[in-house]
């Protein structure tokens, strides 16, 4: 047991805040709920405190508090967790009440929390909480401002939620293992009064990057750049949710990006601005309005729009190899080769031998064997047929009628006539020429015309 000597000398004998909690405290932590499914959980509203508009964590879920003498106490317990990417896909993942990424935290400005964090992993670890403005000793980096926290101990963090905005947590503790395996989740402050920032639909996920080989679970966390993996929540479409917001709705759409390069995040049918960073809200006159905006690594982008264009809407990462699951790199480009020479013979040995690659990396409808728990590089099915993406992808889905707080998936958007692209049967009409180049060889003329103050030039 660490009694306060002992706590002052491992801390280098100054006061750090993010206390261990002593075997009689422990007899009193605040439940920590788990949550297996990685369905999207819409939250309830708060039950005490100040209120909000609580946020929809995108394949995700919020972490319920109890209230302490005016404090909401959380309890985090960082763990061995196996998560879903996808139907027919589990990884064997590190992370927070039995998810990665972990439960999203929710307070108010000026609210004073106390988290109580369990370390059930086998080494040691602490949490950093990326972007908060507070006490040196509450910032969570093993070594500089706390001891770490040994396996099956718990530790306390306490502060005031100074500013509004979107933060995540993350562990300072060997990151490169630890985030590599999925260990982050997310923090929103909102505002004091309910009218300030106020939207309709609210929704918030992370960036997620994990290199798991086919027929693997657990993530490579050597891997510096080349990931096969690319995630909303780690989530890799065709298993991330759709968002599902009313026609006319304010909607915002907040990201924050964990992996190892920046991200694109491009919609479609809708242009935004670019309304929050992880450093607070962008005044109203410094907004920029965008289709596009690139999160760079560490970084958090809040966007808002009016959904007022109905349908199904493309939401992605605009990085192509982004939008592809469990891909090789290192496969040549065959466009163009003639395999059919090539093809009879390895027919002969190998029956069933398909040529792929020769016209495009397209595979149509064509479903072939794959190594155990991993994923098609590209799936998902539209009304139309495959919709040929994977990772970072998922879609808006704007409708009129839809309930206030509904979030249930209303299928598939129903065009209404003239306004879809078809095929076109009819006479082509005749392009225009375009205007004629000079012919090879021929002088150009070219025109001077002096100015009146420069007869010398």
């Amino acid at each position: 047991m660490s009694n306060r000597r002992d706590f002052l000398t491992r801390a280098g004998a100054a006061l750090v805040g993010a206390a261990a909690v002593s075997r009689a405290g422990a007899a009193s932590l605040p439940e920590a709920p788990t949550q297996s499914s990685a369905a999207t959980v819409a939250p309830p509203a708060p039950p005490n405190g100040r209120p909000y508009r609580p946020v929809v964590t995108l394949n995700g879920w919020s972490l319920p508090w109890s209230m302490k003498d005016g404090v909401k106490q959380f309890h985090l317990v960082a763990e061995p967790v196996v998560r879903e990417i996808a139907p027919g896909m589990h990884a064997t993942m590190w992370g927070y009440n039995g998810q990665s990424p972990g439960p999203t935290i929710e307070v108010v400005e000026g609210d004073r929390v106390r988290i109580f964090v369990t370390n059930k992993l086998p080494e040691h670890t602490s949490i950093h909480w990326h972007g908060q403005i507070l006490p040196n000793g509450m910032d969570g980096v093993t070594g500089l401002t706390q001891p770490g926290i040994l396996p099956g101990k718990t530790f306390v963090y306490e502060f005031v939620a100074r500013h509004a905005g979107t933060f995540m947590y993350h562990p300072h503790a060997d990151e490169m293992t630890q985030m590599a395996m999925g260990m982050m989740g997310l923090w929103i402050t909102h505002p004091k009064l309910l009218s300030q920032h106020a939207v309709e639909r609210d929704f918030a996920f992370l960036l997620g990057a994990f290199d798991i080989a086919p027929g693997a679970s657990t993530p490579k966390v050597n891997t510096m750049l080349d990931f096969n993996l690319w995630t909303f929540n780690s989530r890799a479409f065709p298993g991330i949710d759709p968002m599902v917001v009313r026609l006319g709705d304010r909607v915002r759409i907040r990201a924050g990006n964990l992996t190892m390069t920046n991200h694109p995040i491009h919609l479609h049918g809708h242009r935004f601005a670019v309304t929050g960073t992880d450093g607070g809200w962008v005044p109203p006159a410094a907004r920029w309005p965008e289709v596009t905006t690139d999160i760079a690594v560490g970084q958090m982008r809040a966007i808002e729009f009016v959904a007022d264009n109905p349908g199904d809407w493309a939401f992605h990462c605009h990085k192509s190899h982004h939008t592809m699951n469990a891909m090789g790199h290192d496969v040549p480009t065959l466009i163009g080769v003639d395999h059919r020479g090539i093809a009879s013979e390895i027919n002969a040995l190998i029956p069933g031998y398909m040529v792929m690659g020769d016209k495009g990396g397209a595979m149509g409808g064509m479903r072939m064997p794959l190594p155990e728990n991993t994923l098609p590089m590209m799936s998902g099915e539209g009304p139309f047929g495959g919709i040929e993406m994977g990772g970072m992808f998922t879609t808006l889905k704007v409708r009129a009628g839809q309930g206030r707080d509904d979030y249930a998936d209303p299928g598939w958007y129903q065009h209404p006539p003239g306004t879809q692209a078809r095929e076109w049967t009819g006479a082509v009409p005749a392009a225009p020429s375009a205007p004629s180049a000079p012919s090879a060889g021929a002088a150009a003329t070219v025109t001077v015309k002096r100015g009146g103050a420069h007869g010398g030039h």
